[in-house]
C-alpha cells in the first residue's frame, strides 16, 4: 500500500494497518525495556485497581533510551508524518498491558475527548500509532474500533470531565466514556473491527474514532505500545496533567539514523 493509499484508507475508515512491521531485533529491545520498566516503582507505572498487576506505563521515552529511540524510528514516524501531512512531535507515550486473565477492559471512548477537555488540544490533528509487543488475538483483549466513527466529531460523553484525578483517565473507571446505551446504534452504523496481528504489527487510528477493548480472558499477555504524534501546529492551550502523561515538549521529532529493523 502506497502512502497515498494509506492516507485515503485512514481518512475513510479512521484507521489503517501499516505495510511495514517493526523488525525482530528492534522489537526485542523494546520488549526488554518494557519488562524492566514494569518491574520498577515509579509514578508512571499504573496498576489495575486494587492490585499490583501492571495496567499501563506512561512517558517511558522521557527516561528510557530504547523508548526514546523508538519515537524516532522511521517505521513509526514516517507513518505519522504521512497521515498528519507535516512535522509532528510526541504528545503521549504509553504501553497498555493486559496480563493473562487479569488485564481489564477499556470502556468505549474517544481519545480526543480527553485531549480537548483536559488539555485544550485545538483540533484532532494527531494520530495514534499502535505497536503490538505481543500477538493480539480475539481472546486477549484486542483494541476494537468502530470503522468510520471518527467522522462524528466528539460524541456526548458520560464522564464528569475536568477536575478528577488523572488516574481516572487511565483506569477501567475511565472518564469521558460513551454511555453503553449508545453503543448498539453506533455499532450498527459503524462496523466494529478488532486490530489483530502478530508482535511487530503497526496500526494507526484517529483521535476521534470510537474504540474500546475487553478483558483479557486468555493465558496470553497483550501489550500494545501507543505513540501519539501531534501536529506541531496543534499544541494544547492548557497543560495541567503530569508531563509523563502529556509531554510539554513540542519540538519536531527527527528521524533516527541507522535504526534497528
Amino acid at each position: 500500500m502506497s502512502s497515498e493509499e494509506q492516507r485515503i484508507a485512514y481518512a475513510d475508515q479512521g484507521w489503517c494497518l501499516a505495510p511495514r512491521t517493526l523488525g525482530q531485533d528492534a522489537l526485542a529491545k523494546v520488549r526488554s525495556s518494557v519488562r524492566a520498566i514494569a518491574a520498577t516503582e515509579r509514578p508512571e507505572v499504573v496498576y489495575e485497581e486494587g492490585t499490583r498487576t501492571v495496567r499501563a506505563l506512561h512517558g517511558c521515552h522521557r527516561y528510557d533510551e530504547v523508548c526514546a529511540e523508538l519515537v524516532r524510528h522511521p517505521v513509526l514516524l514516517d507513518l505519522a508524518e504521512a497521515l498528519i501531512g507535516g512535522p509532528v512531535y510526541l504528545y503521549q507515550f504509553k504501553v497498555n498491558i493486559k496480563s493473562p486473565r487479569q488485564g481489564r477492559k477499556w470502556p468505549w471512548h474517544q481519545d480526543y475527548a480527553f485531549w480537548a477537555h483536559e488539555d485544550g488540544m485545538p483540533e484532532p490533528d494527531a494520530v495514534n500509532i499502535a505497536l503490538h509487543l505481543d500477538e493480539v488475538h480475539e481472546s486477549n483483549g484486542p483494541l476494537t474500533v468502530l470503522t468510520g466513527s471518527h467522522t462524528l466529531g466528539l460524541v456526548t460523553t458520560g464522564g464528569t470531565a475536568r477536575g478528577r484525578d488523572w488516574q481516572d483517565h487511565v483506569s477501567a473507571r475511565l472518564t469521558h466514556t460513551i454511555p453503553e446505551d449508545e453503543i448498539p446504534a453506533l455499532t450498527a452504523k459503524f462496523p466494529p473491527r478488532s486490530l489483530l496481528g502478530p508482535a511487530g504489527t503497526v496500526a494507526a487510528f484517529h483521535p476521534s474514532i470510537v474504540h474500546s477493548s475487553t478483558d483479557n480472558t486468555s493465558a496470553d499477555r497483550r501489550a500494545v505500545l501507543l505513540l501519539t504524534y501531534n501536529s506541531v501546529t496543534n499544541t494544547p492551550t492548557r497543560l495541567t496533567r503530569p508531563a509523563f502523561l502529556v509531554d510539554p515538549d513540542s519540538t519536531p521529532v527527527r528521524r533516527l539514523a541507522n535504526a534497528l529493523t
